[in-house]
């Protein structure tokens, strides 16, 4: 798998007529780890949304591409197909299909038809990522995410992630309700996916996660544009200090974006 680039340009993106993002610019190289901060409300989540396009979002101005395609012009499926991956803070829960037959559809809807993984070596990656990930066994062959505490359903997503081996991973708060024994394994998951071939973005209003996670870029997002943008010490400074000097420095009084 070559290196992939996310390259995100001008973009606009509102909900129900309302302009929520207002110019975001950001590109994403496989090998690169990145990490958007911000007040509530400042449209860090409707950013994954728009990358993976969800309906409620209308994208009024900008393009986003993947390895130079039109993501824009892709369904949901074909931008995961493509190699794009979303870890949402409140996955769904699908009675009737298994979670090892979500994975295995998964894996063989990214590779070339007549190159379905076998059974077996599906079972074995599937048997190794969820030992890595300290989960049970039995969990492959429960409903997708069905009676899963919040903690089982974060590691679940992060299985997803290493199992599917996307081109680059949108992890929209996959730190949320985690406590630190549960985030120290979701992230040793995320770190183990580290390598040329694979980007991330990292969604977070912590820096508890990036004490785990060394992003090589962080980005602050206020009023719907990406604002300031710098290595790891910017998010310690902002763990120490929170967003008023940021927002004194540029001159912002007040966030209206929701």
């Amino acid at each position: 798998m070559s290196q992939s680039t996310l390259t995100i340009k001008d973009l606009h993106v509102a909900i129900d007529g309302k302009e929520i993002l207002k110019g975001v610019n950001l590109e994403i190289k496989g090998g690169e780890f990145h990490a958007i901060m911000g007040p509530n409300g400042t449209g860090k989540s409707t950013l994954s949304s728009a990358i993976m396009g969800h309906p409620k979002y209308e994208i009024t101005q900008g393009s986003i591409t993947l390895d130079g395609e039109d993501v824009l012009e892709m369904e949901v499926d074909e931008r995961a197909r493509a190699g794009l991956f979303l870890a949402m803070q409140y996955p769904s829960e699908i009675t009737g299909v298994t979670n090892a037959e979500f994975l295995r559809s998964a894996v063989n809807a990214r590779r070339e038809e007549g190159d379905e993984i076998s059974l077996m070596k599906f079972i074995r990656q599937m048997d190794g990522n969820m030992d890595l990930l300290e989960m049970d066994q039995d969990m492959a062959q429960r409903y997708l995410n069905e009676g899963f505490s919040g903690g089982e359903k974060k590691r679940n997503e992060i299985l997803q992630l290493m199992t599917i081996q996307p081109k680059i991973a949108i992890l929209d708060e996959i730190d949320s309700g985690l406590d630190i024994d549960a985030l120290k394994v979701v992230s040793k998951g995320i770190n183990k996916m580290r390598g040329e071939d694979f980007g991330c973005l990292m969604i977070t209003h912590y820096q508890r996660l990036l004490n785990y996670i060394t992003p090589d870029h962080v980005h602050v997002m206020m009023q719907g544009k990406i604002v300031k943008s710098g290595g790891s010490e910017l998010a310690e400074r902002l763990e120490a200090e929170g967003y008023d000097w940021i927002k004194q420095e540029l001159g912002i009084e007040d966030e209206t974006v929701q």
